[in-house]
């Protein structure tokens, strides 16, 4: 018998994850929208997305995903001070938006506005969106377990997932070989990060988990759709946001793998499967980080 495993979002200052808070940056200039995209349905299980996602960021959102009351994200721990993962979800929407630039997304809730869930939680909400004809599904977050053994909820739950829907998972931010779950299960497609260093060069992103288990990386150093507020953490003073973050984990690395894969979908007229295929047949771009997306 296993315990019941807290599942965590794997942006910043979470539970296991070193890596940094989001910072203010300038807007991102929406990209060229392609029609064949509308045909492709990525489901995001994340944070939720932010409540006014579509009108504040109309050029990326709009007409892109179902309103629904139970997607909101929370974001804020109090008054327009957001919790430690408010706006992850949203943030995690735009690098798929500026990957496959008009791909509708369903996105659902899986985590709290501080980044915590529960397996049973994230169960419920796989399932779901395996009923609704979803092509891709991102997972930006995940679990260790004791034992480093799969857990067996999750195992279940994607393994009774139509053969057709291709899941991608962040593989964490604790720098360590061990896998995280459901990155590292067996026909999921596991992203390590990335990073740019300042004379240009690609190189494996300190923070990131890595190892024989993860398929892919891409660089997790990003700016992103987010929410207008304040990030405080105690005894600091607030830091204002007008919509735009830098931020950066596997969690940004992930979506980006996920849009390219819709992109590759529609552009070649092919499957989900066909398109993470065709991804993931260059070779290795370093030992335990996988194939290179860009």
């Amino acid at each position: 018998m296993q315990p019941h495993h807290v599942i965590v979002g794997h942006g910043g200052l979470v539970m296991g994850n070193p890596g940094d808070r989001p910072y203010p940056t300038d807007p991102i200039s929406a990209p060229k929208m392609d029609d064949r995209l509308r045909d492709v349905r990525v489901g995001i299980i994340d944070t939720g997305i932010s409540q006014g996602a579509d009108s504040d960021h109309s050029d990326w959102f709009a007409e892109r995903y179902a309103k629904e009351a139970d997607d909101v994200d929370p974001a804020f721990s109090n008054g327009d001070v957001f919790a430690l993962q408010g706006g992850h979800g949203t943030f995690v929407a735009g690098v798929i938006q500026g990957a496959a630039p008009g791909v509708t997304f369903d996105p659902e809730i899986a985590l709290d506005a501080n980044g915590f869930g529960d397996e049973e939680r994230l169960c419920r909400k796989i399932t779901e969106l395996g009923r609704k004809k979803i092509n891709v599904l991102n997972l930006s977050l995940g679990c260790f377990t004791e034992d480093d053994v799969a857990s067996e909820p999750l195992r279940r739950t994607i393994a009774a997932l139509p053969d057709d829907i291709v899941v991608v998972a962040s593989a964490g931010n604790s720098g360590t070989q061990r896998p995280s779950w459901p990155a590292a299960l067996c026909g999921v497609t596991a992203v390590a990060a990335a990073e740019q260093t300042k004379d240009g060069a690609i190189v494996p992103a300190w923070y990131s988990n890595w190892g024989h288990w993860v398929d892919a990386c891409a660089i997790g150093n990003r700016a992103s759709t987010y929410l207008k507020g304040e990030w405080k953490l105690p005894g600091e003073a607030s830091t204002p946001f007008a919509l735009w973050a830098y931020w950066y984990g596997t969690s940004f690395a992930a979506p980006m793998v996920t849009g390219r894969i819709a992109a590759t979908m529609a552009s070649d007229g092919i499957t989900a499967a066909q398109a993470r295929d065709k991804l993931l047949s260059e070779p290795e771009f370093a030992p335990g980080y996988g194939v290179f997306v860009k």
